[in-house]
């Protein structure tokens, strides 16, 4: 079983067992197939973003 969890933090989806999961040579995206359903799920790299402190004077 997989469970979802929505980015507001309070809701969370539990899916039914997983039978399969399909990746793609050379790709982020894998197939997920539960009994009832298929999720294609998609892995991004997180960019991290450097923040600059003003300049002292």
């Amino acid at each position: 079983m997989v469970v979802v969890e929505f980015a507001d933090g309070l809701h969370e989806y539990v899916t039914t067992p997983v039978k399969r999961i399909l990746r793609l040579a050379g790709s982020d995206v894998m197939y997920l197939q539960t009994s009832n359903s298929r999720y294609r799920l998609e892995f991004q790299e997180e960019t991290a973003m450097a923040l600059e402190a003003p300049a002292a004077r």
